[in-house]
C-alpha cells in the first residue's frame, strides 16, 4: 500500500506502505487506506514523531556480530551504510504537518 497525504498547505507527500504505518504507529493511528489529520491533533502528533526521531538518533548502532546469515538484507544494508534513518523517513510528513497546522487545513490520505 502507498500512503499519500494531502493538504491545501502543502505538496503531496507519499510513502511507501512500511513507512508510512511505521509514522502512523507513531503517531497514535492505526495504519488505514484512508483517514484524516485534523488540526487540533497536529501538536500531539509533530510532538510525538519529534519524540521519535530524537530517540531513534540516540539509539546505539546495531551490532553486527554473530550476523552471518547471507539473506537477512536490513542487517547487511545497515553494514554497507545504507540505513535511512527514521529522521529522513518523517520529515516530509512533519513538514506538511508544520505547513498544515499553521494555515489550519487538515491532512488528508486515501482520498
Amino acid at each position: 500500500m502507498l500512503y499519500k497525504f494531502k493538504s491545501k498547505a502543502g505538496g503531496d507527500v507519499i510513502m511507501l506502505g512500511a513507512d508510512g504505518d511505521r509514522l502512523m504507529h507513531i503517531i497514535g493511528r492505526e495504519p488505514a487506506a484512508q483517514g484524516i489529520l485534523l488540526v487540533a491533533d497536529m501538536p500531539a502528533a509533530l510532538r510525538a514523531l519529534e519524540a521519535a526521531v530524537l530517540a531513534d538518533e540516540r539509539a546505539p548502532e546495531p551490532s553486527t556480530a554473530g550476523d552471518t546469515e547471507a539473506g537477512d538484507e536490513a542487517r547487511v544494508a545497515e553494514r554497507a551504510g545504507f540505513r535511512v534513518a527514521l529522521r529522513q523517513r518523517a520529515w516530509p510528513l512533519m513538514d506538511l504537518i508544520r505547513r498544515a497546522l499553521s494555515a489550519e487545513h487538515d491532512v488528508l490520505w486515501g482520498v
